[in-house]
């Protein structure tokens, strides 16, 4: 059978919509990248925030019009969006063109979802909590072709009260440090050439196990391990959280060459108030010292962030407090997303909830800010030499990649000239040019 998946969100989801892949082509089936030609749709949506939503529900509903125009005789919807209104009695009625909805923790049930009779609308909703890790004996199918993610853990044991993930995913459980491993150096002989660590929260790893193993020793399990296949290939972690970014682990990094100094911190937040009714249990303070303990103990570190503006109850003082902040540090890369509210959220409780043209314009303020920040870090560039991953070549003579401080989907890029590339090499570049987010160069 012929079958089209679309993946939303984040690079969770992105894990679970190749091990679906996976599973669908070891069960014999054809995977297509043209949903007219698919016989069966699969939409792994993300439903996080309400702009995450209305994207999830906007595919479904252009995916469902191939019963019409393609060869579509059955619609799957999947991942996040499904799993938050899964106990919603208007779900199927508000998509009647789904034909199946499974949940989070069905990942392991998609063959048998595209095999089944068409019982409308079938349903699996597995308890997230009791999630399988993942089986190495079938392999991903991946969706990018250099770089590939390994989730270290499923679920989240915070309770930040803006979030519904423990409820989609389940508590923690963090995976066999020797199943990291195996699927790491198992990718990078297959030619994979950046390996890319994920998790609700990366750092909080072993927390659960009880096994005092905690992802320094992933770090230098994994990096000893890959540095053997291939010493040029990229370790890359994401989503830290600052109570668990140990100094074990920024030294671990900083003593690795093939472990990138790249510290993705969300802090959501640098107001203590702001932080307290977030459920963050630190305060600006204590973010000042981290981000000082990493610059100080890694000479190579690149700092990102994201943030949350519009939360309930910020004032014009938590904001001002926050902007400081922002230009105090300096973050190399930072992502703003307005505050969400839903009424499955502990924050929905709060009082004086801001309205949503005051987030929208302290969104843009920040933006502005970190525009100049990075414009001016980009400067600082000009004249130095990268190496650099080559990914692509929108037209000849042009060819787009990423330095170890550039992680895919999110920050900038580096622009190359050059008359003839391999794509997925690695190169040396010396920066002749900075924009406001991306660099450019020519070879050194």
């Amino acid at each position: 059978m012929i079958i089209y998946l679309e993946a939303l969100g984040c690079s969770r989801n992105l894990v679970d919509s190749e091990i679906m892949l996976g599973r669908l082509k070891q069960s014999g089936h054809t995977i297509t990248d043209d949903p007219a030609q698919a016989r069966v749709i699969i939409v792994n949506t993300c439903g996080f925030i309400s702009t995450a939503a209305d994207e999830a529900v906007d595919v479904i509903l252009e995916m469902a019009k191939f019963k019409e125009t393609g060869a579509c005789e059955k619609l799957i919807a999947t991942g996040c969006l499904v799993q938050r209104y899964k106990d919603d009695k208007d779900l199927a009625a508000a998509l009647p063109e789904v034909d199946v909805f499974l949940g989070t923790a069905a990942c392991d049930l998609i063959a048998d979802a595209v095999q089944g009779k068409k019982v409308k609308p079938l349903t699996l909703f597995p308890d997230p909590a009791k999630r399988a890790f993942q089986d190495l004996n079938i392999e991903r199918k991946l969706l990018s072709d250099y770089f590939a993610y390994i989730k270290v853990s499923e679920g989240c044991r915070r309770k930040c009260t803006y979030c519904i993930i423990p409820k989609l995913r389940g508590i923690q459980r963090s995976r066999p440090i020797k199943d990291i491993v195996k699927e790491g150096t198992a990718l990078v002989s297959k030619g994979v050439k950046e390996i890319i660590l994920t998790a609700e929260n990366t750092t909080d790893y072993g927390h659960d196990s009880g096994s005092g193993k905690g992802f320094e020793t992933v770090l230098s399990s994994l990096g000893e391990k890959i540095g053997q296949i291939d010493h040029n290939a990229w370790i890359r972690f994401l989503y830290t959280h600052p109570c668990s970014l140990t100094s074990d682990i920024i030294r671990q990094t900083a003593q690795m060459e093939n472990i990138c100094s790249y510290y993705d911190v969300p802090i959501q937040h640098a107001s203590s108030n702001i932080l307290k009714l977030m459920g963050r249990p630190y305060t600006r303070k204590d973010l000042y010292t981290l981000f000082d303990n990493i610059r100080k103990m890694d000479p190579r570190a690149r700092l990102r962030t994201t943030i949350i503006t519009g939360f309930p109850t910020e004032t014009d003082k938590d904001f001002d407090t926050l902007l400081a902040f922002i230009e105090d540090i300096g973050f190399d890369h930072l992502g703003v997303f307005t505050y969400s509210d839903s009424h499955d959220l502990k924050s929905h409780l709060l009082k004086d909830h801001v309205p949503k043209e005051v987030a929208q314009e302290r969104h843009d303020l920040l933006m502005a800010a970190q525009a100049r920040i990075s414009a001016q870090i980009n400067e600082s560039y000009v004249g130095e030499v990268f190496t650099v991953l080559v990914e692509e070549s929108p037209e000849p003579g042009l060819y787009l990649g990423r330095t170890m401080f550039q992680a895919p989907e999110v920050d900038g890029v580096t622009f190359i000239y050059a008359d003839r590339l391999e794509i997925g090499s690695f190169v040396r570049v010396k920066i002749t040019g900075a924009h406001e987010y991306d660099i450019s160069g020519e070879l050194a």
